[in-house]
Parts: C-alpha cells; sequence; structure tokens
C-alpha cells in the first residue's frame, strides 16, 4: 500500500519538495539531507513540477534538485538567498547520466542538454533569474560559486 502521509510543511505553510516520487523527472540532493534544505513555496513546486514533466518528455536523464530553503526561511550558510522559498538550485547536466555534481569545466559536463535546460526554465514563465557560469549558455547570469549549479528563482 503506498504512503499517503502528508509532506512535511513549516510554520510559513510551504512543503518539502517530495524526495523520491515515482517515475519523476528529478533527483534531490542538498545540504542537509532528507529534504531539510527543500522547503519550497507553493509557486516553487509549481515550477519545478512543470519544469520536470517539460524534461522529461524527451529525455530520460532526472534533472538534480538542490537547496531550496530550511523549515521557517532560517538562514542557510553558505548561501545569502535561500530564504524564500523561492530560489532553488539546480545541477547541470551531465553527459553519462549519473547523479553526481559536474562543473561546466568538466569533459562530463554535457552543455548542449544544460543549455536546453534553461531554455525550458525560461519557458516555464516563472523564473526572474538563472545563475550559472558557463559563458557560453544562453539567457544565464554569472554568479560567483556557480560553477557546479544553476541558481534559479521564481516569480511569485
Amino acid at each position: 500500500m503506498a504512503d499517503s502521509s502528508p509532506l512535511p510543511q513549516d510554520k510559513r505553510g510551504y512543503f518539502m519538495l517530495p524526495q523520491m516520487p515515482e517515475e519523476s523527472g528529478y533527483y534531490t540532493y542538498g545540504t542537509p539531507s532528507g529534504g531539510r534544505g527543500q522547503y519550497a513555496h507553493v509557486q516553487m513546486l509549481n515550477f519545478i513540477f512543470k519544469l520536470e514533466h517539460g524534461w522529461g518528455i524527451t529525455e530520460e536523464r532526472k534533472i538534480g534538485i538542490g537547496n531550496i530553503s530550511l523549515a521557517e526561511g532560517k538562514k542557510f550558510p553558505p548561501h545569502i538567498s535561500h530564504r524564500s522559498g523561492l530560489e532553488v538550485d539546480i545541477r547541470p547536466i551531465r553527459k553519462d547520466g549519473l547523479k553526481q555534481p559536474v562543473r561546466w569545466s568538466s569533459k562530463e559536463y554535457d552543455q548542449v542538454a544544460t543549455q536546453k535546460l534553461v531554455n525550458l526554465i525560461w519557458q516555464t514563465g516563472m523564473v526572474k533569474k538563472v545563475g550559472f557560469n558557463d559563458p557560453k549558455i544562453a539567457n544565464a547570469t554569472y554568479m560567483n560559486g556557480h560553477d557546479d549549479h544553476l541558481h534559479v528563482e521564481v516569480i511569485v
């Protein structure tokens, strides 16, 4: 029988991103583990579900979804942001499909697929910023410390 217990929710009414949904187009990573850094505003959840659905139509590799916010929007070192539940870290795509980090300068980095991912992110119509440091990725802004993940900010 499937587990029908509700998703963990914080005092803001934000829910923890589901950690291992069947047949989803994403996997989770981040600190602290177990989703404790993935409390999301409902608009962020809508964005992630829309993105992973669009990605999964043509891709078998999953999108890596990382830090969003801690419960109650507590400070989240080393992040300056990630308190509103409207920012998410997403891994660039690896050529080998492994669920591991990759830097844009690595031979395992798939620039073409990462550009496709960035295009899908913007096509949701739900974002105001994508930060990532590969200078050849269109529509991404340089952000210090973002060589191995995209920083995406969602509009409410």
